[in-house]
């Protein structure tokens, strides 16, 4: 089997195992209260990540550099693993990190918010968010280049399992982290691990609906794979427990906005009132926070 083959079924098994689990524990089936509405975007974002965004990085990184830098093709190939996950953790993740946590200001929040009005969580939202959103990730356009450079093979296949495996965990309906808090043995251990990786209790934070119950931390918890940006950068709010709802306060006094101007502003506006989806619009403000979640 090639690198690419090996790294596409661990990427299959790993979203398998999280969804057997989601349904096992019974947490998809009492949680997940899912509208035709989300499931229209939630299927074509992942389908436009898998089959637009991601292979048009690739592709015109790969043309670009061929073009104006080709003495540089697979010019770091010969680096150590090491070497290449150290790189690839902060051109991609650190970066990823820095661009969402822009994506929640007011300027990139239309592009984002589309990831936070779900109402539930579930590995399923993992890739909900606007076409622009991951179109213009800085994330994307930097493998691309780290693959004309030579990242490839076994070091690039684990490093997206490894980060898949992270971010679909702390997305997942199942809280895979809320039992081993309660073994008192593994304290030490859990201490460490939520401020290394994302965590479903550091993660589901973030999606909370508001922050009034000192669980919920939208303005923070920003980190993919690695927690650790957050801890490093000011940004980390750990409770060890999770909010009671998530979402928009927006869209349950509003109604919830159509899943074309979700995945498509700025090119579908929305007309709704106190909408970040259109020109001029105004977010809500909930009267019990000091400012809207962007």
């Amino acid at each position: 089997m090639t690198a690419v083959q090996i790294q596409n079924a661990l990427v299959l098994c790993t979203i398998l195992g999280f969804a057997t689990m989601e349904w096992a524990s019974r947490r998809y089936k009492n949680t997940v209260n899912a509208t035709g509405n989300d499931t229209k975007l939630e299927i074509l974002m992942f389908l436009s990540v898998l089959a637009v965004t991601q292979p048009l990085a690739i592709f015109v990184t790969s043309k670009l550099g061929a073009a104006w830098f080709p003495q540089y093709k697979g010019a770091l190939a010969d680096l150590p693993w090491w070497g290449m996950v150290g790189i690839l953790l902060l051109v991609d993740d650190m970066t990823q990190y820095w661009w969402h946590r822009l994506s929640h200001t007011s300027f990139l929040w239309p592009l984002h918010r589309a990831h936070h009005s779900a109402e539930y969580m579930s590995i399923r939202i993992t890739f909900r968010n606007n076409f622009f959103y991951y179109l213009m990730m800085p994330g994307l356009w930097f493998a691309g280049a780290l693959l004309f450079l030579g990242f490839g093979g076994l070091v690039y296949a684990g490093y997206i399992v490894v980060k898949l495996l992270v971010i679909l965990g702390a997305h997942c309906a199942w809280r895979w982290d809320e039992p081993l808090y309660r073994i008192r043995a593994l304290h030490p251990v859990m201490w460490v691990l939520e401020r290394t990786i994302s965590t479903p209790a550091t993660h589901w934070a973030h999606h909370a609906i508001t922050n009034a119950d000192g669980v919920g931390h939208y303005k923070g918890n920003f980190g993919n794979l690695l927690f650790l940006w957050d801890i490093i950068f000011g940004s980390a709010h750990i409770t060890r427990r999770y909010p009671e709802q998530v979402g928009l306060i927006d869209d349950q006094l509003f109604g919830q906005e159509r899943w074309y101007h979700q995945m498509l502003f700025p090119l579908l506006q929305s007309q709704r009132e106190h909408t970040a989806l259109k020109f001029g619009g105004r977010i809500y403000q909930d009267p019990q926070e000091k400012a809207p979640p962007v």
